[in-house]
Parts: structure tokens; C-alpha cells; sequence
């Protein structure tokens, strides 16, 4: 098939890229490289299935009808958005123009050439996690920051054109994913940051209590979810989680990466308002639809994270 990844340059986006590539098809890459680089993308820019790396905004409306107009493509797969909740708390105007109306302008070229959607929300759209059942695609949301509220906008959009078109498209929403190729610094994952601060001696600085809780996922299982999400029919019109299923204290996490409680400390919360205190994953609809199901452990994922920081990764 011909794809197209948005944000494809991105931690996520890169291992989606891989995913397709070692699946056999022709990726073109969209990216403005706001969060992405073209480094995350080294490993693959002598692979023949790579076909081109174009660097632009999603909003440039004359430059997605040039690329749909050229290519013919069977699924756009849509990573590419502002993903950082205080940055959207600052400047709520940046992340609802990249992430509603960029999709809006992006789905309008998918209806023009009938393309695949796979849209990627966020967790960070739900409201807290009540029971040990976890969070199911019908748990009530809340838009507890402007990036929550700019996804959901942008999956009822993303809906809508399903519903109202026939547009074959996808909501996907893939609870806190880590390891290789995330950022290390102040816009990346909390697993990424420990461990760098670990290895460098640093103490792990808590916003907040700590009693926070969070279902991490490996970002390879991440890929494979989002990667199938656009292979099968049976996603289309649906929203669908994926997680790891078991949750773990921000404070627990901290003790696991650094191994000691002395390493530890806490700092004033910067958007508590923002702040959802569980979240914990219920993906029986990705196993009951594609039969998707985590492979890697929360233990296995920080140990891999671990090697790739220690071993002077990127980010």
C-alpha cells in the first residue's frame, strides 16, 4: 500500500514508520519537526520503501493538496499534533489550530481521494479512572487542559466523516507510551526523563505527591496497535484503546528507576487543575477487534528504555 505518516519524524511516528516499512509497503512522511526530528528517522532513509520526508505545516492547505494530488494513498495515519498539556495551558490558540484544524484540513483531503483515516487522540481526554476495571472507550471524558479539549474536537470531526461520508476512519487512543527515540528533556515522557536523570545522578523531581497513577505501554506495542488499526475494516467508525492494563504510581515508578527513596523528591505541581489522578487502560475492544494485546512488560520497557539513554540515544 501507499501511506502516508503525519508526524512520522516524531518518538511514535518513527516506530510506525518502521512498522510499515518492515510490513513491505511505500511510507511517505509529513512532518513540520515542532516535536519530530529527521534523525528519529536515519535508521530507515536508505530503505527503498521510504519515499519521500516532506517537511511542512498540516495547516498548509495547498501543500496537502500537492501531496494527495501526487500520490494516491490507501491510509493516512495522523500522529502529527502539539502534544505538551502546559504548553496548550499557555497557548491553548498553537495546539487547537495544529491539532482541530489541522486534522480538519487533513480529512478533507482523505474525503477528496477516499484515504484511511487512523486518527491518534489521547488518553488525556478521559476523566479519572473509578474502578480496577479501567478505562473503557465509553468512560466519560473531560477536557481538562485545551489539548484534551482540541482532541476531542478533532475526533468528533474525524467521526463525523465517517458518519457522514462513508470516510473510512479511525479513533484511536493509546494510554502513556515510552522508550527509545522519546525525548529525555522537558517535553518528554516521564519514564524517558527518570531515567536519564538516573543514570546522570540526578534526583527524579515529582510534581506533585505522587499518588498520580499511570498504564504505561511500550512504544512498539504502540506501533503494532496503531499499524493494524489502519489494516483492518473492522476498526472503521470506532474509537479504541490501547494500554497495558495495570497502572503504577508516579512515586512507585520513581523508586523502580532510581532504586532508592533518596534520589526522590517532590516539586510544586505546575497544572494541577490538568493533573488526571489514575488512569488505567481497559483495551478489550483493540483485543476483541484486532486482537491486539501488550507484549512488553512495564519492567522489560524501562530496562530496554534504560539501554538505549545509557547507550547515548537521541533526545
Amino acid at each position: 500500500m501507499k501511506l502516508l505518516v503525519t508526524g512520522g519524524a516524531g518518538f511514535i511516528g518513527r516506530w510506525v514508520v518502521g512498522k510499515l516499512l518492515n510490513d513491505g509497503h511505500d511510507v511517505w512522511v509529513l512532518d513540520d519537526l515542532s516535536n519530530g526530528s529527521l534523525a528519529n528517522l536515519k535508521a530507515y532513509r536508505e530503505h527503498p520503501g521510504l519515499k519521500d520526508v516532506v517537511v511542512g505545516d498540516l495547516k498548509d492547505t495547498a501543500l496537502l493538496n500537492e501531496l494527495f494530488s501526487a500520490t494516491s494513498f490507501n491510509i493516512c495515519y495522523h500522529l502529527g499534533a502539539s502534544i505538551n498539556v502546559q504548553d496548550s495551558i499557555d497557548d491553548p490558540s498553537t495546539t487547537f489550530q495544529n491539532d482541530t484544524i489541522g486534522t480538519f484540513s487533513l480529512l478533507e483531503q482523505c474525503k477528496r481521494t477516499n484515504t484511511k483515516m487512523v486518527f491518534m487522540s489521547t488518553c488525556m481526554v478521559y476523566d479519572r479512572c473509578t474502578d480496577d476495571a479501567g478505562i473503557a472507550e465509553t468512560h466519560p471524558t473531560k477536557p481538562a487542559s485545551p489539548y484534551a479539549g482540541a482532541k476531542i474536537a478533532a475526533e468528533n470531526m474525524v467521526l463525523s466523516y465517517y458518519y457522514a461520508y462513508g470516510l473510512p476512519t479511525v479513533v484511536i487512543r493509546p494510554f502513556n507510551t515510552y522508550g527509545p527515540f522519546q525525548k529525555t528533556g522537558g517535553e518528554g515522557g516521564v519514564v524517558a526523563i527518570f531515567i536519564k536523570n538516573a543514570l546522570e545522578g540526578k534526583t527524579l523531581s515529582i510534581y506533585g505527591e505522587g499518588t498520580q497513577t499511570r498504564d504505561l505501554l511500550y512504544v512498539e506495542d504502540c506501533a503494532r496497535f496503531v499499524v493494524e488499526s489502519g489494516y483492518s475494516n473492522r476498526m472503521n467508525g470506532e474509537i479504541v484503546n490501547a494500554g497495558l492494563g495495570r497502572d503504577i504510581a508516579i512515586n512507585d515508578l520513581a523508586l523502580l528507576i532510581a532504586g532508592s527513596p533518596d534520589a526522590v523528591s517532590h516539586v510544586k505541581h505546575i497544572h494541577p487543575q490538568s493533573e488526571i489522578q489514575k488512569l488505567l487502560c481497559n483495551s478489550t475492544k483493540a483485543k476483541e477487534l484486532l486482537g491486539w494485546q501488550p507484549e512488553v512488560s512495564l519492567e522489560e520497557g524501562i530496562r530496554r528504555t534504560r539501554e538505549w539513554i545509557a547507550s547515548g540515544g537521541l533526545g
